[in-house]
């Protein structure tokens, strides 16, 4: 009952401030140094994956066929990284998709080495696989969560790797341009994000609206 009466008392807020819920897609520099970093990382796989290849190329009993593999997706992740830099961005399900691949072969190779008794090159292996594991899923949080949104509980900001939402009561200040938004909370300091186009004239006052209810003119 108390669930239903909460939602009750918001819906009533809202239809008495006659304000939806707004949300804008802005610039966050932790989700574009994480783009710019991919091609790196991805680089540093394809180097540790090449090596891989020559040291199994050096053993007497190799696999020709595992070392095609490996040369492979060596080849395949040099030509995506340098041939085909934009479509990391253009096309994000491409780039999560060598990802994917990069934390398979970190897997693969920790536990062999592990079952090899070569304990700190198979840790070693696994740890980069988990860095790779943490890495795809803020990859893929990044494609959809550069939004900041304004509603009558409380804004959200994008980040990484979860978003946060603070409640009118913790929030000091919002300072909102045509292209740009800064948000000062009271606990966690201020989040300045550049929009990635101008806010409209009725959007920027609807914004100005919520201030004015939920903080006060002065605020």
């Amino acid at each position: 009952m108390c669930i239903y009466g909460i939602i009750l008392i918001l819906h009533l807020v809202s239809n008495y401030c006659g304000m939806n819920s707004l949300s804008f897609p802005v610039v966050h520099p932790s989700f574009q140094k994480l783009k710019h970093a991919g091609r790196l990382l991805h680089l540093t796989a394809g180097m540790l994956i090449l090596v891989h290849a020559i040291s199994h190329f050096q053993q007497p009993e190799s696999s020709r066929i595992y070392l095609g593999c490996l040369l492979l997706m060596a080849l395949d992740i040099f030509i995506l990284v340098f041939a085909g830099k934009n479509i990391l961005n253009d096309m994000p399900r491409v780039n999560l998709f060598f990802r994917l691949t990069e934390i398979l072969f970190f897997l693969g190779i920790g536990i062999t080495l592990l079952v090899e008794k070569q304990w700190l090159m198979g840790t070693v292996h696994l740890v980069l696989c988990s860095v790779y594991i943490y890495l795809f899923y803020c990859e893929k949080k990044a494609q959809s969560a550069e939004y900041v949104a304004i509603h009558h509980t409380g804004i959200s900001v994008p980040g990484l790797p979860e978003s946060k939402f603070f409640l009118w009561t913790h929030i000091n200040g919002v300072d909102a341009c045509y292209d740009s938004i800064r948000i000062e909370t009271a606990s966690s300091g201020s989040y300045e994000f550049d929009l990635r186009q101008n806010l409209a004239f009725e959007e920027l006052d609807q914004i100005h609206e919520f201030c004015r209810h939920y903080l006060g003119a002065g605020r």
